[in-house]
């Protein structure tokens, strides 16, 4: 597997960034309040590793959450890490500390309808009606409450009422089918649905009242259904959502006060967010009120420098764990961005669009988002006031550096904040922070607080070279558990079973002389050809940015006998055949960006690329249909997002025209 080093910064810090940064202001508290003398970020990083519990002592008091317990972290055992033991409070307490009159909390935008601004007085005072209705329903702390909607204001709300109760609250986006959404809130036995009578993406309606239908059957335990008349619609036997959360903002001069939260102890369950369930169910996993609060804390405020005069924009759905970490804007008293719809509805440039219409300042996206973007001839700096805009952030997979260079070069010189983590911390290991440069290709640094190592194949760290990304100490919002392991045995050998007492998290990464991190793709889809292990995201990056390809997928294929293949599926744009020509000049590229060794033994050209839905290529459940393997055992097609490509993958293997290897 080749490192491409880029010395060079796209976006480099200067005096005034550092001075106004609140991790500047942090580290000159930890040096005040403790002594701790840190000249740079990675002096800073280094002491936070080095003293787990008093990193997160200083945070918290910090952020003043209240009296500092006297307990940190009484069992640093992985899994099994105890923090705050005796702690109690509530996440919706600290939205509550934030309300103010002078910004909206939420601005709502759709394909529909143009933008609206939801006041923090009206979602607060929303968020304490709904709750009192829940607790008429009968939903008590430790009850589920599970969401079957958009990404608009209401779904915030619901899920602020939830968790002031001690409730756990769950939820998936509307593009789910039933079934979908059945696999996983189903497994909560929730007390009560909260849903939308449908939605609209890509200037098309799609009603769910069917599938509400079906969701409300298959939940036996429900004691009630609220439903929000998105599109004009009335489900009998339901609650109204303006019945169950009427604003009593204006009438009674409402105040924060209002909201009766609920106090919890430190690892009580926030929420259960779910696996890419490419197999089997997915599973289940339990974040806590505490961990979750500090751990975004941290990564809002400090690592992305997100604050009260912010609008925070981040493009993703109710099934996404994107969408919890921009709730969390919220925590530090910024405006959030709801949408309902395509980024690129009705326009390849409509989220660029929305973020100058906006005034957005901290915008999130995705790198398919931005090839899109590059290929469709897309200038957001030219056609669109982007003057506000001081950062953008990138998700999802590994952002090639011409994307970051395209990036810069085409919406302004910001930093672009690559990160990465996941679903299972419900934030990042990996990304940006305003005191270290961008590099292209690179993400900027290890987070505060993250004991982050390359470890090779004797688990030994290494530099300079790829290794699994570890995590040798706890984090406080690693998952409290899955649901329905009663044993942990799941949750054991999803993190814990190649290094035992140490998370590995399945990412090849490369940690860089300067501090900066390169990440090559999922270890558990290694391309491993002749002993050579090798990244599927280098060959990605090359061939991508080739005109003619939409989409590529590259696997490599144990043979019985032996033997190994390295097929490349390529999806072309409409109208384009795979010739010989486009094959070689395939080859040619990845021969001289990457390297002799990744080009691939056959290039096919594919209908499409099926993802999971929070849009990952299918790439180890495929390699496992090309082995011969049953398509029912492998993936749940209910988990994918375009399942009939499944019987394409499995039968049909055309012959292409390989190039010269």
């Amino acid at each position: 597997m080749t490192v491409s080093e880029h010395t060079a910064p796209q976006w480099t810090t200067d005096t005034e960034t550092i001075a106004g940064a609140r991790i500047t202001d942090f580290t000159r508290f930890v040096e005040r309040r403790y002594g701790v003398t840190a000249a740079d970020y990675h002096e800073l990083w280094q002491w936070s590793v080095d003293d787990i519990p008093g990193f997160w002592r200083a945070l918290w008091e910090y952020f003043e959450l209240g009296d500092t317990p006297s307990e940190i972290l009484t069992e640093a055992a992985m899994p099994g890490a105890e923090w705050f033991p005796g702690t109690r409070l509530n996440y919706v307490d600290q939205v509550v500390r934030q309300a103010r009159a002078d910004r909206p909390a939420i601005i709502a935008l759709g394909e529909d309808a143009p933008p609206r601004e939801v006041s923090w007085a009206e979602m607060l005072s929303r968020t304490a009606v709904l709750a009192r209705s829940l607790r008429e329903l009968g939903v008590r702390p430790g009850d589920r409450v599970a969401g079957y909607l958009p990404n608009i204001p209401e779904a915030v709300i619901a899920f602020l009422a939830t968790v002031s109760l001690g409730a756990i609250w769950s939820a998936c986006g509307q593009d789910y089918t039933a079934a979908a959404a059945l696999d996983r809130l189903g497994q909560l036995e929730p007390t009560v649905l909260i849903t939308a009578d449908g939605y609209r993406y890509g200037g098309r309606t799609h009603d769910r009242r069917a599938e509400i239908a079906t969701l409300r059957a298959g939940l036996p335990t429900l004691r009630g259904t609220i439903v929000l008349a998105r599109l004009g619609h009335t489900l009998e036997g339901t609650l109204d959502w303006d019945d169950a959360t009427e604003d009593l903002s204006a009438e009674l001069g409402w105040s924060p006060a209002e909201i009766v939260t609920t106090p919890v102890d430190f690892a009580h369950p926030l929420w259960v967010l779910y696996s890419s369930g490419t197999t089997g169910k997915p599973k289940g996993i339990v974040h806590g009120h505490g961990g979750v609060l500090l751990e975004h804390l941290k990564a809002i405020a400090l690592q992305s420098d997100i604050g009260s005069d912010d609008t925070f924009f981040w493009y993703t759905s109710p099934s996404w764990m994107m969408w919890n970490f921009q709730v969390a804007g919220l925590l530090v008293g910024a405006t959030i961005i709801c949408y309902d719809g395509s980024p690129a509805y009705p326009s390849p440039d409509a989220l660029w669009d929305m973020a100058a219409r906006t005034g957005t300042t901290v915008l999130g996206t995705s790198p398919g988002y931005v090839l899109s973007c590059e290929k469709a001839g897309v200038l957001p700096s030219r056609t669109h006031d982007l003057s506000r805009l001081r950062q953008i952030g990138s998700t999802g997979a590994a952002l090639p550096a011409s994307s970051s260079l395209w990036l810069r070069d085409h919406v302004g010189d910001i930093p672009v904040s690559s990160i990465s983590g996941g679903t299972d911390i419900v934030s990042a290991f990996i990304g940006g922070v305003p005191t270290v440069p961008v590099r292209p290709g690179e993400l900027s640094a290890p987070y505060l607080a993250v004991a982050l190592q390359a470890w090779n194949e004797s688990g030994r760290p290494v530099h300079g070279e790829v290794g699994e990304l570890v995590v040798t100490a706890p984090m406080p919002s690693m998952p409290l558990c899955f649901w329905n392991d009663p044993d942990g045995s799941r949750y054991r050998d999803a993190y814990f079973d190649t290094y035992p007492g140490v998370w590995r998290h399945g990412d090849w990464i490369t940690i860089n002389a300067h501090g900066g991190i390169t990440v090559h793709g999922r270890s558990d889809s290694t391309l491993n050809r002749n002993g050579i292990r090798m990244g599927s995201a280098e060959i990605y990056q090359a061939v991508e940015a080739l005109p003619e390809v939409l989409e590529a997928l590259v696997l490599g294929i144990e043979q019985p006998d032996g033997g190994y293949w390295m097929p490349l599926f390529v999806v072309l744009r409409d109208g384009l055949e795979l010739s010989s020509e486009l094959c070689d000049r395939i080859a040619h590229t990845i021969r001289t960006r990457v390297s002799p060794r990744h080009v691939p033994d056959e290039i096919l050209c594919a209908p499409g690329i099926p993802h999971t839905r929070t849009g990952k290529k299918l790439e180890v459940p495929l390699k496992r249909l090309l082995q011969g393997a049953n398509p029912s055992r492998v993936v749940d097609p209910s988990a994918i997002d375009a399942p009939e490509l499944l019987s394409w993958y499995a039968t049909h293997r055309p012959v292409g025209t390989g190039p010269e290897v």
